[in-house]
């Protein structure tokens, strides 16, 4: 299992200007804790130094984040393959990018400076487009960012040449992130329910404003055990009975022997059907990870995307 490296380890040392250098961790949220310099220990993330002239944390932060991948050589293959130093040199970078206080323009510059720095490198390349994809776009990852994601895609694209071959992959990436987001009515698609009658999300009536949307497949292990906690939840089936909130469960996969062999399993009140792998080979949605669950109101509109049931049971508090 790939194993993901902790914020601020391995020789990143953070410190104010009127205190002395501690090692330190830092958390995306610790938005009051700016690094205004950083000072280098063998065989740690080279970073730049950061001029003394700025004073203030918001400056040198600024300073530190456009100017953050300037030190590092890309070309130098043993460096990008050192764990230690170029993926605890990314996992530092996007934790300041997403500590909820860099602007959104510093992120897209830093991004921006930092892909323009690999993308002639093809090992390089191959390395970081990875580690991005491992650290920000896979669910079971803490740094799971989608918006995040999203920008640095953005900022991929602009530095590629127009001839590259990956661009069209990378901007299926984007279109899949950008779909279905928070706010966002959820694309509509069509599914069968058991007798053979067909249904649309858009025509599935929603009881109390509130549908619990879950694509999911009986014989993913992980679905599994999801739909058993959600089966074994009796406020949840309450809540359906009584009518404050509905549960459309969709299989996404082809093997329809296999879904209807499970259906006596779906928990009583739901609304269970097989969408013939529309949403899987349209790319509707992201479902990247199974199951994949949606809290949406009673128009389709996105309350909570791809979110953790236990996320979910919280939102609808009942």
């Amino acid at each position: 299992m790939f194993s993901y490296i902790k914020i601020g380890l391995l020789g990143v040392v953070l410190m104010s200007c009127k205190h002395s250098a501690t090692p330190a961790d830092v958390s995306p949220g610790q938005a009051e804790e700016i690094p205004v310099a950083v000072e280098q220990s063998l065989g740690s993330f080279p970073f730049p130094a950061i001029p003394e002239v700025l004073t203030s944390s918001e400056d040198r932060k600024a300073y530190l984040l456009t100017h953050y991948w300037e030190q590092f050589d890309f070309a130098d293959t043993t460096l990008v393959n050192n764990r230690d130093v170029t993926e605890q040199g990314f996992v530092n970078f996007i934790a300041l990018l997403a500590d909820g206080t860099t602007p959104e323009e510093l992120t897209r510059e830093s991004l921006a400076n930092w892909c323009a720095g690999f993308v002639g490198k093809e090992h390089a390349r191959q390395v970081l487009t990875q580690t991005a994809d491992d650290y920000l776009f896979n669910p079971n990852s803490p740094f799971y960012n989608e918006g995040l994601y999203g920008m640095y895609l953005e900022a991929l694209l602009s530095k590629l040449p127009q001839t590259d071959a990956m661009r069209s992959a990378y901007r299926f990436k984007l279109e899949l992130v950008k779909r279905n987001n928070v706010g966002d009515k959820a694309t509509d698609f069509t599914y069968y329910q058991p007798d053979g009658m067909r249904r649309t999300l858009a025509t599935t009536s929603v009881k109390n404003d509130r549908l619990l949307l879950m694509f999911y497949d009986p014989e993913c292990e992980s679905c599994h055990e999801v739909l058993l906690q959600m089966a074994a939840d009796t406020a949840l089936a309450e809540a359906v009975r009584a009518g404050k909130l509905s549960v459309l469960a969709v299989y996404t996969e082809g093997n329809e022997e296999a879904w209807r062999k499970a259906l006596p399993d779906m928990p009583g009140g739901w609304t269970v059907g097989n969408d013939r792998e529309a949403v899987k080979t349209g790319a509707l949605y992201d479902l990247k990870a199974m199951p994949s669950l949606y809290l949406l109101d009673g128009s389709k509109t996105v309350l909570l995307k791809d979110a953790a049931y236990e996320k979910i049971r919280a939102a609808l508090a009942f």
